[in-house]
Parts: structure tokens; C-alpha cells; sequence
């Protein structure tokens, strides 16, 4: 995958790349595999803004992804490569033998014509889907479960892989894309490969409006606010925050404060955490 860039005909242009989406397939989203997306604007049900810096934003249907990959021990067919408005990674549509259509979150190399299977007995080779206790160690993964049967929840973002580093008794120890090394049951699936769109991380989008289709209102710093909307707010010129650290608009410590709960009950899964020296 590439990144396109433009004539600089203006300021924006100049410093804009978008990802080249000549390898995806210029067809319609498969219908039945659609549900409509209401926008919250960051908004609970009394309306009020309980979720800064949201709003706004192109219309978008939700995708329906198989992340349990249930049908087992049967051949499923590539029928196209498709783009996703609410993920960064590119998803794939797929056939069983038995007729069924579902999308799934393409696997880099994947290509269209291709067959993938689930189960115990499928081959490694990325899109295939397999217990961990079926997957050699030191394969490159993606798409793990956390707990049994509810279906994947680590490693989805684009160009992100996990590693299958160790397998003892019932569980297995994997490595994830930001380094904490944890342990998953070994009955858990995951997809071999790594997630697609890898040059995701290098798109500059150039100009403040890309951000505003992509529903995310302007943020602004504490710092230069008046003292009665934000903490740090007041002062002549560029004051200091006259705090021992940041804080929220609400005076809860922010920005590197660490609010995992003590004594966590899965604590006991982390074998080593992503921060640790």
C-alpha cells in the first residue's frame, strides 16, 4: 500500500497525503452487512456533552464484522477488498461454501480470490483463523480474543501485529503492538498476519478540515482559557499552569496520570507491562 501526494496548488496541498486505494475494489458495501450509524455528537440521552470534541462529520453506514469467525472447517472465498469509514484498516467481504457473506479486517497480503478457513486444522497463512493453541510460536497475529467465544478485541488497528511468544498449560503468552507481553487462554482464536494498511501512521492530513469529516471538533488548550472555564486558565501572557501537574477542566489529574485501578483482577495476566524499564 502507497501514500498518494499532490501538486501543492494550495497551502493545504502542499503538506497532504491521502492512501492510495487503487488495490481496493470499487464496489458497492454488501447491503445485508449494513446498519445505520446515528450520530451522538458526544451527547447522552439528556443531550448534554458528556464527550468533548465531538460532532459534526460525514455520513456513515456501520459495517457489520465478523470478529468470532464461527463458521468452522469450511472454505471461505475473498470476493473483494473494501474500504471502512470506521476503522482504519481496510475489511475484506468473504462467501462460505454455504452461501454466507460476511465482512472481516483484512489481512495484509490478502487479495482478492483468495480462500481462508477457521478451525484447528487450518493452514498458517495470513486470514486464517485458529485457537492459539494451534499456532506455532513466534507467529506474527492479529484479531486475538481476550476471552473465549466473545470474539476478537486486541490488535485490529491498521499495519498492528501481536506475536505468539510462549504456550504453557492453559494459557499462552503473547506480545502486543505496545510491547506489555500478557497471557490469553490458549482455547482464544486469532487471525495469522498482520492488520492491512500499513502506511496508515504515515497520512499527513494537511488541513484542520480532514479532521472535522472525521467528526472531531477543535480542542483547545487550558492554558489560554480564563481561570473560571479551565484550572489552568488566567495569567498574563504564556503563564505556567501554577499547579505540581496538569489537570482536567474538572481538577482531576491528566496527561500521563495513570487511573488503572490497583489490585486489578487481571493483573495477574500481565506478564510484563508496556511502560516497564
Amino acid at each position: 500500500m502507497a501514500i498518494k501526494s499532490y501538486k501543492p496548488t494550495t497551502p493545504a496541498r502542499r503538506q497532504m497525503t491521502v492512501t492510495d486505494y487503487s488495490v481496493l475494489s470499487k464496489v458497492d458495501p454488501e447491503k445485508s452487512l449494513l446498519e445505520p450509524l446515528k450520530k451522538k455528537s458526544g451527547r447522552n440521552s439528556y443531550g448534554r456533552i458528556t464527550v468533548r470534541h465531538q460532532g459534526g462529520g460525514n455520513r456513515k453506514k456501520y459495517r457489520i464484522i465478523d470478529f468470532k469467525r464461527q463458521i468452522e472447517d469450511s472454505d471461505a472465498t475473498v470476493l473483494s477488498l473494501e474500504y471502512d469509514p470506521n476503522r482504519s484498516a481496510f475489511i475484506a467481504l468473504i462467501q462460505y461454501e454455504n452461501g454466507k457473506k460476511a465482512y472481516i479486517v483484512a489481512p495484509h497480503g490478502l487479495k482478492v480470490g483468495d480462500v481462508i478457513r477457521t478451525g484447528a486444522g487450518a493452514d498458517i497463512k495470513p486470514g486464517n483463523t485458529l485457537p492459539l493453541l494451534n499456532i506455532p510460536v513466534g507467529t506474527f497475529i492479529h484479531n486475538i480474543e481476550l476471552y473465549v467465544g466473545r470474539g476478537a478485541q486486541l490488535v485490529r488497528s491498521a499495519g498492528c501485529m501481536a506475536q505468539l511468544m510462549a504456550k504453557e498449560g492453559a494459557f499462552a503468552t503473547v506480545r502486543l503492538p505496545s510491547s506489555e507481553m500478557r497471557k490469553i487462554s490458549i482455547n482464544c482464536k486469532a487471525t495469522i498476519g498482520q492488520v492491512s494498511n500499513i502506511d496508515h501512521e504515515n497520512v499527513n492530513l494537511g488541513k484542520a478540515g480532514r479532521v472535522r469529516h472525521m467528526g472531531i471538533r477543535p480542542t483547545v488548550r487550558g492554558s489560554v482559557m480564563n481561570p473560571c472555564d479551565h484550572p489552568h486558565g488566567g495569567g498574563e501572557g504564556k503563564s505556567p499552569i501554577g499547579r505540581p501537574g496538569p489537570v482536567s477542566p474538572w481538577g482531576k489529574p491528566t496527561l500521563g496520570h495513570k487511573t488503572r485501578k490497583k489490585n486489578h483482577k487481571t493483573d495477574k495476566y500481565i506478564v510484563k507491562r508496556r511502560n516497564a524499564k
